[in-house]
């Protein structure tokens, strides 16, 4: 017998689409000079942020995936991005705004995207990977598409770890006994507070040091290199 099919609520998946579209208009709308968007590009981005976690979540597990199977997510996804279109301005003097609305959506989405692969009967580890996807899609669409280096990749940037630490709790939470939602929520609370935190004290994983390596001279220099004939 095949597990049943983890339903999210259709409100919880649409605020955590709807934030996304805010913070993801909101981010868009800061660039200045050559890489400004027009408004329909500060719209898509917006949708890409509000959407893009959750089509990569349900294209992990195999399963339709949810923001298409609505009006209601497309549509929350576009109105998001013009609300902060249009509020850009007010939202851009409170940069913390933005900085909790980025923990939180990152929160959602990985609560949403562990529970329901939990719910589909994948093991831990692999739950907690699908969470962390969908946790981070969103932002790793916005950056390929603006052309700017991906940020959960970069020095200073705790996301995929605030996103796993948050998925950790929830896989153990539940496995404790904790009810799916109780545990989701403490999920999306742990990885906001990390988040949150590692902004407000500037705490980031350490960069790769360079590795020791060979002059190239001293590799190639064996290597008989052909020219063509001068002649």
């Amino acid at each position: 017998m095949e597990p049943p099919v983890f339903i999210i609520p259709l409100w919880a998946d649409l605020t955590a689409v709807a934030l996304g579209g805010v913070q993801g208009a909101l981010f868009a709308s800061g660039f200045r000079g050559q890489r400004r968007l027009d408004l329909l590009g500060v719209a898509i981005i917006g949708i890409m942020v509000g959407m893009g976690g959750g089509l990569i979540r349900d294209l992990l597990l195999g399963v339709a995936p949810a923001t298409l199977q609505s009006n209601w997510y497309l549509l929350t996804a576009t109105a998001a991005s013009l609300v902060g279109m249009l509020l850009a301005g007010l939202f851009q003097r409170v940069n913390r705004l933005i900085v909790v609305l980025d923990a939180v959506v990152i929160g959602m989405f990985g609560a949403f995207g562990t529970s329901k692969a939990l719910a589909l009967g994948l093991p831990v580890i692999p739950s907690v990977f699908v969470g962390v996807v969908s946790a981070v899609g969103g932002s790793v669409l916005r950056d390929v598409l603006m052309g700017l280096p991906v940020s959960i990749m970069h020095v200073g940037s705790l996301y995929a770890v605030a996103a796993a630490a948050g998925c950790f709790t929830l896989a153990g939470a539940s496995a404790l006994g904790l009810p799916l939602v109780g545990a989701a929520i403490a999920g999306i609370i742990v990885t906001a507070i990390i988040r949150i935190l590692a902004v407000i004290f500037d705490v980031s994983l350490p960069e790769q040091r360079m590795l020791h390596r060979r002059k190239v001279a001293a590799e190639t220099s064996a290597i008989p290199v052909i020219r063509p004939d001068a002649s």
